[in-house]
């Protein structure tokens, strides 16, 4: 008797409503951290960032403070070790160092930044279109990207160098023209897997149509790995440019790059001239360092969810 009244009582009881749990098969609520959770930093990318821009101001704040000029040779002064007045030496041309290196920084730096930021928004929006049209589209893109990655990335940039006059805008171009394909990859390859989830379907049928979809659905949830990758791109364009740079393909005299005072350096290592070679040398190792370690960090954060250190 008493086993029937609990059950009619159990049975007049009203339902407690209870939140779905998210279901990482069918969408992305619980499967990706956020771009806000992205950007935000451990303790060691926030040091690399702290170290990135005590270097950016170094070149673009310290010529503010530190004037000297760039741009007129001085043949007395040429190869002069380091003094009180000029710390670091003079190059070869008989400029002080100090300010080649900060106006060598500039030059790098604008060109690894812009050609990561053209590279990686033309990739985004070359793998979001060929993931998300898919078919005979798709593969007549990818095709083109797998011929372009055939060719070497310094040979291919090497010769777009040597068939026009080099300017810092064209460099750019030069060095995003070969650097966008991995991102184009990795975003087709995410929106393969996006294309299939719920809301994308459920924007299809209340009558969105692909641009809205791409735009409006896709890109957003792929900005985490576009970011991650965006930030590597810039690592990589800092070397390609010193690389071509090395080769005297960079931003032709008197303006000057990290990659022409590296040459410089190496040239005249042998005489003894070590300033002309190891300051510039080591602000490219700890910039790409930095760099490279803020976007392992960033991409951790992005496949993990966790901290690492």
């Amino acid at each position: 008797m008493s086993a029937s009244r609990e059950s009619a009582t159990a049975a007049e009881a009203p339902a407690v409503a209870t939140d779905p749990v998210p279901d990482k098969s069918t969408g992305l609520a619980g499967h990706r951290p956020s771009l806000l959770k992205v950007l935000s930093l451990p303790w060691l990318g926030e040091v690399c960032l702290g170290v990135l821009l005590l270097i950016v101001l170094f070149c673009f704040l310290g010529p503010v403070f530190y004037h000297t000029n760039t741009f007129a040779a001085n043949i007395l002064a040429e190869n002069q070790p380091p003094t009180a007045q000029h710390l670091l030496g003079m190059s070869p041309e008989g400029r002080d160092e100090i300010g080649q290196l900060m106006a060598g920084g500039q030059s790098t730096l604008e060109v690894g930044l812009g050609a990561g930021i053209v590279a990686t928004l033309f990739g985004l929006i070359y793998g979001a279109v060929a993931g998300y049209v898919g078919g005979f589209v798709d593969a007549l893109l990818m095709r083109t990207v797998d011929a372009l990655s055939a060719i070497p990335v310094l040979f291919f940039a090497v010769l777009l160098g040597s068939m026009v006059r080099p300017t810092l805008w064209l460099i750019i171009l030069i060095i995003a023209a070969v650097s966008w394909l991995s991102t184009a990859r990795v975003v087709r390859g995410e929106v393969l897997r996006l294309r299939t989830l719920a809301y994308v379907e459920a924007s299809h049928v209340f009558g969105g149509r692909g641009g809205h979809v791409i735009i409006r659905h896709l890109i957003p949830n792929v900005l985490g790995v576009v970011v991650v990758n965006g930030t590597l791109k810039v690592a990589d364009s800092i070397l390609l440019f010193a690389s071509i740079s090395f080769l005297g393909l960079g931003v032709p005299p008197p303006a000057t790059d990290w990659g022409a005072m590296l040459t410089a350096g190496v040239n005249n290592l042998f005489d003894g001239y070590w300033w002309q070679l190891w300051p510039v040398a080591i602000l490219i190792v700890v910039t790409v360092l930095a760099v490279v370690t803020i976007g392992d960090e960033m991409e951790s954060r992005y496949l993990t969810g966790t901290e690492r250190g």
